[in-house]
């Protein structure tokens, strides 16, 4: 059945998969002129930010998840055709994720130094990034109500607005980072600082769009009186449903995180090296992630609908384009690696360290690819999210985390030795994530005809 063919499914997951990959390929190429323009200020520049951002990742995290577990409803009531109960959910989404918000600028305005000291205890890089966080905590805010929104808009197939308006928003970004950089049009040379600041001007913009696509388009309408209505029935099916979603991404997240914080402290040239990669990873992740986000919103909407083995025969569709994805995504890494090697100003040993990395995620794109599809994908679009919560926790938590520290701090076993045990972490869940999928146990109809 993996290799069934149905080319209207295909058709649909490739018309909402195109604009979010295009999206995501924008995404990329700006993260990787950030991180060029930002060579030209210097290695701890580099590893300054990234560190921040993998802070501010738990953040996208968060809002991801919510995003997702607000798609695991909206989809199967677009499918129901329901509008008026996708703009409830909607409000839900938004009440958790502006208080998300809130909790993450309160720490970045008051104690950025000590969120730095988390990932490491280089005073510069620690300097650098206190700064880069007190400039970004106010975007967080707009980042917020725009990552509902066009969570929102990608359920109702509205994919390609919300794929202009994260395109507007990246594409000011990067200028607005060159401009405070280089110190253009008479703007001063902030460095790091200026990256912050143009990160959360290019998210206003961003929430203007937003704004303004409510305002024009027919359909669901970014409302914020939704935020305070109460619909306890809807509530409790997101609470059942996609707070298991949230803490997925939330341990997904800290664990990655966890990951920086163990490169942090085995020296600069260890950042250096995986802030590059990071950058070149999310350029191979561009379609297994489109078909991930895909993958949620078809099967989704198609058991919305009531056709349960429909939604099955999808799931299995989605699958073989995640390993189709995973390939050329690793192809993508190895066709890159001899620019990247050339271009980053970085020290000899930094430079041997990104080598391997990157070679280790030619492969390692397919395991992230396949899980992607599946977890945060198929598995959501029945409502089933409390899998990829257990899969994770006991993988990352019990496994990947604690295995990094044992074989940094306590066997002090070589960097490449430790990075390439962190990247065994998506394979190691595939019994488990396989074994599920075949069981069908995640295909059900989670749509309510009483909302209150």
């Amino acid at each position: 059945m993996l290799f069934s063919k149905d080319k209207d499914i295909q058709k649909k997951v490739w018309v909402v998969a195109l604009p979010i990959i295009l999206q995501n390929i924008i995404d990329a190429a700006v993260n990787s002129a950030d991180v060029l323009m930002l060579n030209y200020v210097g290695q701890d520049a580099i590893s300054a930010v990234s560190l921040a951002n993998s802070l501010i990742g738990i953040m996208f995290m968060f809002l991801y998840g919510i995003g997702t577990g607000i798609a695991m409803l909206a989809a199967q009531y677009y499918g129901k055709g329901d509008l008026k109960t996708i703009e409830k959910i909607e409000g839900i989404g938004l009440r958790f994720a502006l208080i998300i918000a809130m909790i993450g600028a309160i720490g970045c305005f008051s104690a950025p130094r000590l969120l730095m000291k988390i990932y490491t205890n280089d005073e510069t890089l620690i300097d650098l990034g206190a700064k880069y966080f007190i400039y970004i905590a106010p975007g967080l805010f707009f980042w917020a109500v725009s990552a509902i929104y066009m969570s929102i808009l990608r359920c109702i197939e509205k994919v390609k607005i919300s794929t202009i308006l994260e395109a507007v928003a990246l594409v000011s970004n990067v200028l607005l980072n060159a401009v405070f950089i280089f110190g253009l049009f008479g703007a001063p040379k902030l460095g790091v600082v200026g990256v912050g600041l143009a990160t959360t001007i290019s998210r206003f913009i961003q929430l203007l769009g937003c704004i303004l696509v409510s305002l024009s388009k027919p359909g669901v309408t970014l409302t914020f009186k939704t935020i305070f209505q109460k619909h306890k029935a809807l509530e409790n099916d997101f609470i059942h449903m996609a707070m298991p979603a949230i803490g997925n991404d939330l341990i997904w997240s800290l664990a990655f995180s966890m990951y920086s914080v163990i490169l942090g402290h085995l020296g600069n040239d260890a950042v250096a090296a995986n802030s590059i990669v990071l950058v070149v990873r999310n350029l191979g992740c561009v379609m297994c992630f489109g078909i991930g986000s895909a993958s949620g919103i078809i099967v989704g909407q198609i058991l919305g609908e009531g056709s349960v083995e429909k939604g099955i025969k999808a799931g299995h569709i989605c699958l073989r384009l995640a390993v189709i994805t995973g390939i050329l995504g690793g192809l993508i890494v190895l066709a890159i690696t001899p620019i990247a090697l050339k271009v980053t100003a970085l020290s000899p040993t930094a430079h041997d360290y990104l080598k391997f990395m990157l070679l280790i995620n030619t492969y390692y794109i397919s395991g992230t690819s396949i899980n992607t599809c599946l977890i945060a994908g198929v598995f959501r679009a029945g409502g089933d999210s409390k899998f990829g919560f257990k899969c994770d926790l006991i993988d990352m938590w019990v496994y990947a985390v604690p295995l990094g520290l044992i074989s940094a701090f306590v066997f002090k076993w070589p960097v490449k030795v430790v990075y390439f045990l962190l990247c065994t972490d998506e394979f190691v869940k595939w019994p488990w994530v396989f074994k599920h999928f075949y069981s069908h146990k995640w295909a059900k109809n989670i749509t309510r005809d009483d909302i209150d």
